[in-house]
């Protein structure tokens, strides 16, 4: 497992709940997975070079406790497994007790950006492969209801785009986090990726409340969706 510390910063929590949040944690978790990669050197230069790029295809986090603000944090990550175009990665973001905080899955995908299309991983892409984090591993797909209530149309701002040029996978979770209800309690999180938005792409978000979730699909003009996120409700 590849590692780094850091600690809870005031600009990371929470407004309501003085707490890290979703999309802090997925930013730790994705700013450790750029570490390992930039340190093994198959990083962001060696993809452009090589015409390689990894896309999110998922995210399934779960929260044990929320972390606060100046909590020393430990945040680590792993391949856990490759197949065909697919890589499968696991994280961990735990305490100065070395007690799990929050844990996740995430699926990936490899392309080639000559051609825009999947591409076959090859020797584990350079990654050391280890076991899988016991957990209750969610499906890919999340499934749409319906009926949602639909919001105000936005656009993607300069803020929300990455390296990439296109709207970086943390930040759909920002978003979704906009329409949540401030006394919403939820632990678990869950993200299916369809699309990519870019620069000035108009997102039209609807909301759906279910059965035990709250379910955020941020959508273009064509009612397509770029990415379906679902908050799982404490009961």
């Amino acid at each position: 497992m590849y590692t780094f510390e850091s600690r809870a910063r005031y600009t990371e929590l929470n407004h309501r709940t003085e707490t890290l949040d979703f999309s802090s944690i997925i930013n730790y978790f994705q700013d450790c997975s750029t570490f390992q990669s930039e340190d093994l050197n198959i990083g962001i230069s060696y993809l452009q070079e090589h015409n390689r790029i990894w896309l999110m295809h998922s995210w399934q986090l779960i929260i044990n406790r929320p972390v606060r603000l100046g909590e020393n944090i430990t945040i680590g990550t792993w391949a856990h497994g490759f197949k065909g175009f697919y890589g499968y990665r696991n994280f961990l973001m735990s305490d100065e007790k070395d007690e799990v905080t929050a844990y996740a899955n995430s699926i990936w995908v490899y392309y080639d950006s000559s051609t825009g299309k999947p591409a076959r991983v090859i020797d584990n892409a350079g990654y050391t492969v280890e076991p899988p984090y016991p957990m209750d591993y969610a499906e890919r797909k999340i499934e749409l209801p319906d009926n949602f209530t639909v919001y105000p149309e936005f656009s993607v701002i300069k803020s929300n785009i990455d390296s990439y040029n296109h709207v970086n996978n943390g930040q759909y979770i920002k978003m979704a986090e906009e329409f949540l209800p401030e006394d919403l309690a939820a632990s678990e999180m869950r993200v299916e990726y369809k699309r990519q938005a870019v620069l000035g792409d108009v997102i039209i978000p609807k909301v759906a409340i279910n059965d035990g979730s709250y379910l955020v699909v941020l959508s273009d003009t064509g009612q397509k969706p770029y990415a379906v996120v679902e908050f799982m409700i404490d009961k």
